[in-house]
């Protein structure tokens, strides 16, 4: 097991993997280890078969989406070609096809009333970057003093998904915000500006991701909103109302940080106004 994690290790360093991804690509590896090990078997002989089975171990069993599935396929590939020098049969290993799952995407009143719900200075203020610049969850947890500028009133997002760097705007809301919440937290306390701006419970360690999520959670339904809105959900309404507003699709993408256009652009169907103007054929009328 040891010589593996070396192995896996050695790749990422080398590769200079992003220790997020290291750090999934390790959880799923070892969970397929741990399966195979209970099976009695050797990691030395395991073949397609093996594999093939561990995937109706996770669809059948565990019952996991098609999606997470297809992350823990990933990183058994990595591990299998990679560490144990085998060869990959993809036609006999396919991806799950996944279902299409349009997000939710409340009123604005609705994601105003969630960030407003809470007193907390540091969850509203977490909260709002999401809203107002439209940052992931770990983009937030992630974030440092430096990284947001009142000068030039942008934010910028460092080792994002896909290895990317990038900037997006910030809110003049966001930043009355963060002062209030600066000056309670930070004022009297001895700082540095590549510390983080939202330090965890242990020292040296940003806010959990899962923190914040629980925190959207838990504000959803004490307002008693739709139960499928999360955390993830303030970016979706980011760039949907951003649509609604007028603002150029390109924009947006440099934003968000999609890689394609085609991903941001998915957000029309999602707009209230996309169907502004257009009539029913039930309430059409013939002129008399």
């Amino acid at each position: 097991m040891d010589h593996y994690n070396d192995e896996l290790n050695l790749y990422f360093e080398l590769k200079d993997t992003p220790e997020s991804s290291r750090e999934s690509y390790s959880r799923r590896i070892n969970a397929f280890i741990h399966f195979i090990e209970a099976r009695n078997q050797s990691l030395e002989t395991i073949e397609t078969t093996d594999i093939q089975q561990y995937i109706l171990y996770l669809k059948k069993e565990k019952k996991l989406a098609a999606g997470t599935i297809n992350t823990y396929i990933s990183s058994i590939r990595f591990f299998y070609v990679h560490v144990l020098n085998k060869e990959w049969n993809a036609s006999r290993i396919p991806r799950m096809r996944r279902k299409t799952v349009m997000p939710v995407i409340p009123v604005r009143e609705d994601i105003l009333a969630i960030i407003g719900e809470t007193k907390n200075l540091k969850h509203q203020a977490m909260l709002s970057l999401m809203y107002g610049s439209g940052l992931r969850v770990s983009e937030v947890a992630k974030l440092k003093i430096q990284d947001i500028c009142s000068k030039t009133m942008q934010v910028r997002v460092d080792d994002a998904k896909h290895n990317t760097n990038r900037y997006t705007i910030l809110s003049e809301s966001t930043l009355q915000i963060l002062r209030k919440y600066f000056k309670k937290d930070f004022a009297l306390t001895a700082y540095r500006k590549d510390g983080w701006l939202f330090p965890g419970i242990n020292k040296g360690d940003h806010i959990h991701v899962k923190t914040i999520k629980n925190t959207v959670i838990k504000l959803r339904n004490r307002l008693k909103l739709d139960i499928r809105i999360s955390s993830h959900t303030l970016r979706h309404c980011f760039s949907t109302h951003l649509l609604e507003d007028g603002v150029d699709p390109v924009y947006i993408q440099q934003m968000l940080g999609h890689k394609s256009l085609s991903t941001t652009t998915k957000y029309f169907h999602l707009t209230s106004k996309s169907y502004m103007g257009i009539k029913s054929p039930l309430d059409k009328r013939e002129k008399s």
